[in-house]
């Protein structure tokens, strides 16, 4: 595919991990739903308003949920990816009003594809919008971490084993970075606030449910009945069969 300027395609990508690559570096943006992509060296989890690059010539794959919508903006190969070095890392996250404005446009330009006019002047706005985001993501220095937004993260995934190494993703971070900077912020290691998470949902699901506790071991993401039972007891002070007992 020979690429001389900026294009844009609103796409929907296979809930299958699909591999390739393309001797032209692309921008992808979340719109709708979540997805992933990875590298050889590096993954990326994007959720609506959330980017990253992909450079020219890299083996990647992506897959995302039922109904995701990313805008994919392919970029011609001698560009140097709208001074997207600056971001270093290779990933970036909106600011709430750009991000509405990208996605109306990207709906406007789905339902414009036959009109050659106003589909171009749509990517020219496009164009003008996500360069002016990298610049401005570029100049920021990251002093909060957006708690929301790894607490969906963490929400989403809590049946399975999350690392740290997901979670700075998800900030668009270093690990050592947002390792630092969560700790800072939080008072507790990442892994330690999953735990939290994973415990104050069997709480829930314990009194509003009445599950086995097997079962609500393994909805929170514990590897067996008897991990779940001793991080309850170090957290609570009593097991989750006496917490149980009392509650009914």
């Amino acid at each position: 595919m020979e690429v001389k300027t900026p294009t844009f395609n609103v796409e929907t990508l296979d809930e299958s991990k699909i591999y390739h690559h393309h001797d032209y570096p692309q921008i992808i943006i979340g719109l709708t739903g979540q997805s992933e992509l990875a590298t050889d060296d590096s993954s990326f989890c994007l959720s609506s308003g959330m980017g990253c690059l992909i450079d020219a010539n890299v083996e990647h794959s992506f897959c995302g949920t039922p109904n995701n919508q990313v805008l994919v903006m392919n970029l011609p190969p001698f560009v140097s990816t709208l001074d997207v070095d600056m971001l270093g890392r290779g990933h970036f996250s909106l600011d709430a009003r750009t991000h509405q404005l990208i996605s109306l446009l990207a709906t406007e330009l789905k339902e414009s594809a036959n009109d050659g006019v106003l589909s171009q002047a749509i990517s020219n706005t496009l164009q003008c919008l996500i360069k002016r985001s990298l610049m401005h993501f570029g100049e920021k220095r990251v002093e909060r971490l957006n708690m929301a937004l790894i607490d969906s993260y963490i929400d989403q995934h809590i049946q399975k084993k999350i690392s740290v190494a997901e979670l700075s993703s998800v900030a668009f971070l270093a690990q050592s970075q947002f390792y630092a900077l969560f700790k800072a912020q939080m008072g507790i290691t990442p892994h330690q606030y999953v735990l939290r998470k994973r415990l104050e949902l069997a709480k829930q699901l314990i009194a509003e449910h009445q599950k086995p506790l097997s079962e609500v071991a393994q909805l929170c993401g514990f590897s067996s009945q008897s991990s779940f039972s001793q991080a309850f007891r170090r957290l609570y002070g009593t097991s989750p069969t006496r917490y149980q007992f009392f509650i009914q």
